[in-house]
């Protein structure tokens, strides 16, 4: 007999050789009919792998993330499945699940895919889950797995097995289809119940654009059809809030392909919204100590190699400058910390100058792939609101939390409600990917944890997602549509001042290390907008939106009278502009809504000789008549409360 715990702290007993679905019939035969995946002693399994020993078991249904993972990951198997009945010449890449469904790069020849190939493809995946085939486990060696896919001429799978290891190579049958794969998986493709091809893009295999170019199909599967009406239903709202078209209709931001892709143009309005972020953000970290600095777009590259950024970001940065001085080089700046790092050692430190608190709205350029850039949410160049704190050991802690408060502060101004706090460690069998020693990697680990929980936040740990520098905490927020976005991290950093011979004298007068905090509320500046628009739909809180109000006079008779309300609405500290076109009302009111202007103000003769404006709020219609001092008045009230 084993013994079997279960995640209340129950412990049942059952004979060796037991499987994880045995487990789940012999609670409820309900549960049985719903567990998708197993995880016995932390790592996810199959519901039919056997235990043969003592462990710890959670039975992982829909409503698990990793519940969630099997099932996708498991679907991605039936996509190729029917691809491959297809399209015989398919040739297969990777198909990982992923936040939401799962995708599959595949190589399809000389075939072009098109979203009309899309109901085929469903069809297939369809009949194949009524044949109820299995998802079959076999180990194989690597001489058998190489030689299987060489076979088959699947020169993708056989590369990703030239780089394993002999006796960790595992393969999953489905029918027909065999594929590569650590799995875990669905015991049958049975509880797929719903399905649907999203989309489909191109990728370049492994990353790199210099390798071949694999179609990406896109998807996504539920155990009920009610669950994928309500996601498409969600995906057109997405198409409405996509923050690539918001930005166009409040004229915010552009690209142009004669500036470079990935390169963000800020027009004047989106310039004044970020502007207005900036400002919001300076002012509250001046209240916590906070000083402003500025510092080059560049550097030199022996800068970069003492941080560590050349060795490990190098091939994601834009290609060093040269000078016409032999030997002297220098990087468009991936990072601000090494800049700040040397703002630091400009003159001696005492335990009395900390914390130092350096912040900036600085500029950073990565060289993203071309295939991997998105709006303003994946550019290669981006602002952080990135501020390091150097301080003492003892420091740490209290200074970790009051960056966590301004990080909360953002959120609740900006109505982000729901969101959970990921602690990122370092991955213990994969320290290579590191730097600095044991010691100061339990300390920063040891430093987060304690000031999440001096803080009641609500957190996950994810192991192998530290920077590699040090352990972090990454803020993940749910928008409206439900839609999770990393905004906001925290990290710990003993390694930099270590690098760059940080220092300072103790109240000992003996020299110390300080630690490093890196924090940036935002995160980015571009990212952040993009992140906004879509959660708020484009209307943005009053404080923050470039358009307070639109003047819109009837005929140019009255323009000169919209400029009087416009003048005394600006010396009330409101911004907004007037729509003189020669449209009629309708239209402007149409096109006002359209750029997301919360109040329009019409004006003819009658307001014009009761010094009143007609008000028309967006989404809730017309107001009535007011005078000028009691909108203005409405306006500043709704501000101060948004800001409160």
């Amino acid at each position: 007999m084993i013994n079997i715990t279960l995640p209340d702290g129950s412990v049942k007993q059952y004979n060796e050789g037991v499987t994880s679905l045995d487990v789940a019939k012999s609670i409820s035969e309900g549960l049985a009919r719903n567990v998708l995946s197993a995880t016995i002693d932390g790592e996810i399994v199959d519901l039919n792998r056997v235990i043969t020993k003592d462990c710890s078991l959670k039975l992982n249904t829909w409503n698990d993330e990793d519940g969630k993972k099997t099932f996708w990951h498991s679907s991605a198997h039936l996509l190729a499945s029917a691809v491959q009945s297809l399209y015989p010449d398919a040739k297969f890449g990777i198909g990982p699940a992923i936040e939401n469904g799962f995708y599959y790069d595949i190589d399809f020849g000389d075939k072009v895919l098109s979203s009309e190939d899309f109901p085929k493809i469903e069809e297939k995946m369809k009949e194949i889950v009524k044949q109820g085939v299995k998802l079959v486990r076999k180990d194989v060696s690597k001489q058998e797995a190489l030689k299987y896919f060489s076979d088959k001429g699947e020169k993708y799978k056989v590369e990703l097995i030239d780089a394993l290891e002999d006796g960790t190579i595992t393969f999953y049958e489905s029918g027909d289809f065999v594929d590569l794969c650590r799995g875990p998986h669905l015991v049958d493709f049975s509880p797929i119940k719903a399905l649907k091809i999203t989309s489909l893009a191109g990728a370049y295999w492994r990353g790199d654009e210099h390798r071949e170019q694999l179609t990406r199909l896109y998807a996504i599967t539920f155990p009920k059809k009610k669950d994928l009406d309500e996601y498409l239903a969600l995906l057109e709202e997405a198409k409405k809030r996509d923050h690539r078209k918001l930005g166009k209709d409040m004229e915010l931001f552009a690209f142009s392909q004669n500036v470079g892709a990935g390169l963000p143009l800020w027009l004047p309005k989106g310039t004044d919204l970020r502007n207005r972020l900036q400002d919001f953000l300076a002012k509250v970290q001046k209240q916590y100590g906070y000083q402003q600095v500025m510092t080059p777009h560049i550097g030199n590259v022996n800068l970069y190699k003492t941080s560590g950024h050349y060795q490990k970001y190098g091939k994601d940065s834009f290609q060093v400058i040269k000078t016409p001085n032999e030997g002297e080089e220098y990087m468009l700046k991936p990072m601000n910390c090494p800049h700040h790092c040397e703002i630091y050692r400009l003159s001696p430190k005492s335990y009395k100058d900390l914390p130092c608190r350096l912040a900036e709205f600085g500029t950073v350029y990565r060289y993203e792939m071309s295939g991997e850039l998105h709006g303003l949410t994946r550019v290669r160049s981006f602002t952080q609101d990135d501020a390091h704190i150097f301080c003492t050991p003892e420091q740490l802690k209290e200074e970790f939390c009051k960056v966590i408060d301004i990080i909360l502060y953002i959120f609740r101004t900006l109505k982000f409600e729901d969101y959970i706090a990921q602690i990122s460690l370092r991955d213990p069998n994969n320290r290579e990917k590191y730097i600095g020693s044991d010691e100061v990697w339990e300390k920063a680990e040891r430093a987060i944890i304690e000031a999440s929980e001096e803080k009641g936040l609500k957190t996950i740990t994810e192991v192998g997602e530290a920077a590699f520098y040090g352990p972090k905490l990454d803020f993940m927020v749910k928008d409206a549509l439900g839609r999770k976005w990393q905004l906001g991290t925290i990290q710990v950093d003993y390694n930099l001042p270590e690098r760059f011979d940080l220092e300072y004298t103790g109240s000992d007068n003996l020299k110390h290390r300080p630690v490093m905090i890196h924090r940036a509320p935002f995160g980015s500046m571009e990212r952040f907008v993009a992140v906004l628009l879509e959660h708020t739909a484009g209307d943005f809180p009053l404080w923050l939106t470039s358009d307070q109000f639109i003047i819109l006079p009837i005929s140019e008779k009255y323009e000169d009278y919209a400029k009087q309300v416009k003048q005394q609405l600006e010396q009330a500290g409101l911004r907004g502009e007037i729509d003189n076109r020669n449209e009629k009302t309708g239209k402007k009111v149409r096109d006002a809504e359209i750029r997301k202007i919360k109040y329009m103000l019409i004006v003819g003769e009658k307001e014009q000789n009761e010094g009143t404006v007609s008000v028309r709020e967006k989404y809730v219609g017309d107001k009535g008549a007011m005078k000028i001092e009691d909108f203005s008045a409405l306006v500043n009230e709704e501000i101060k409360k948004e800001l409160e």
